[in-house]
């Protein structure tokens, strides 16, 4: 069995250590882990009075996330949080109430940045958001990666040894946490 696995990332900019992570870290899945970059940049802003109407780019996120069997959040951290782009994706595909397409989504976050404690903020505020979006979530291994010249080689992937190999075991660990949320679904 394959599994398809949206990626999120909570950054919009072009050159963005969290989307080249999201890249680096598709290299190193497992072969039943497919990561597909979910699009947000597009996204309105979330308004309520648009949960009747929404439009065709919510409803084309939504689509992606509810055919998906787990999502990878990797985020920036901005002021000691998650971006705001990333909370409105996560506001308009949760939306209308009790139609949420997060809804028992097996989640993975990570995140880098060029701080000393990487995203552990921002992540703890999203984890926070996952588990009332009833997202079971990876709470072992912690990612937060500190960003450092070199970190990714020119072919996109991670060029530092033990950082590749953290990655690699992580990537491993929500592979098997994915598969067995897959099975309880199954067995239900």
């Amino acid at each position: 069995m394959s599994y398809r696995i949206a990626l999120v990332v909570g950054s919009l900019r072009r050159d963005s250590f969290n989307r080249q992570l999201a890249t680096a870290l598709a290299s190193l899945a497992p072969p039943d882990l497919h990561l597909v970059h979910a699009r947000i940049d597009d996204l309105p802003l979330y308004n309520q009075d648009d949960d009747a109407h929404q439009a065709p780019p919510v409803r084309r996120l939504k689509e992606e996330i509810a055919g998906s069997q787990g999502v990878i959040f990797v985020t920036p951290e901005y002021n000691r949080s998650i971006p705001g782009v990333l909370k409105n994706a996560i506001d308009h595909a949760s939306r209308p109430y009790g139609q949420s397409a997060w809804a028992g989504k097996p989640a993975g976050v990570i995140g880098i940045s060029v701080g000393a404690i990487g995203t552990a903020v921002a992540q703890q505020h999203l984890r926070n958001v996952l588990a009332y979006l009833d997202m079971p979530t990876l709470g072992q291994p912690e990612v937060f990666i500190k960003h450092k010249a070199g970190l990714f080689a020119a072919d996109g992937r991670i060029a530092v040894e033990d950082t590749r190999e953290f990655l690699q075991q992580w990537i491993e660990r929500y592979a098997e946490f994915v598969r067995h949320h897959a099975e309880a679904e199954v067995t239900i």
